[in-house]
């Protein structure tokens, strides 16, 4: 895109200048399906040039996998910080609920981030990215859970997180009100404790 105008750039040190971008990049792609979103729109918010853009990322698909792989810490951060701060003795179902409620925020969309469920296209580095942030929330559930071998336990993790994502995202598309976050987290819970018969599993 071409500037009209004859203000020049405010100089920022390359940390910062890419933490513009990325900032400039997660409003727009948490707000437009990615095969929508143009460069233009991003150098235009981060007041920065295209080639500037790609200079820091190599293509527009490296930008959105950088954001998306930046909320994503983000939520792995947030999680391990809601349950560091559980008092000692916390049941298990608390926990999971701590975990249950985290998810959730971050599948809203906190502002300026890419939901972690997203419709649309994708390039396949995000779909991955996605893909391993599952595998850790699955992992941290054997963690606190420490379940049997069952097939059934097994099935009943990955159940619980398609849970969450699908409902979750009715949620979401309904306004993510706080009554039904609430009502959410219950069903999520009563699922997962469902699924698995007993949360001492």
């Amino acid at each position: 895109m071409t500037r009209t105008d004859r203000r020049p750039r405010k100089r920022l040190d390359p940390d910062a200048r890419r933490a513009a971008i990325l900032e400039a990049a997660a409003s727009q792609f948490a707000t437009t399906p990615y095969d929508r979103v143009k460069i233009a729109a991003i150098s235009e918010q981060a007041d920065a040039s295209d080639a500037l853009i790609y200079r820091y990322f190599r293509s527009k698909e490296g930008l959105y996998e950088s954001v998306l792989e930046q909320a994503l810490e983000e939520l792995s951060r947030h999680r391990d910080q809601a349950l560091s701060q559980q008092p000692a003795g916390s049941s298990i179902r608390d926990r999971i609920q701590v975990v249950t409620a985290v998810h959730l925020e971050h599948l809203a969309g906190i502002p300026g981030q890419i939901p972690l469920h997203k419709s649309g296209a994708e390039p396949t580095g995000a779909t991955e990215l996605r893909a391993e942030s599952e595998a850790e929330l699955i992992e941290l559930l054997h963690s606190e859970l420490n379940p049997s071998q069952q097939l059934r336990h097994e099935f009943a993790l990955h159940g619980y997180l398609g849970f969450l994502n699908s409902a979750g995202a009715h949620w979401a598309s309904q306004g993510c009100t706080e009554d039904a976050r609430w009502a959410l987290i219950d069903a999520a819970l009563g699922a997962l404790e469902g699924a698995l018969g007993d949360w001492a599993a």
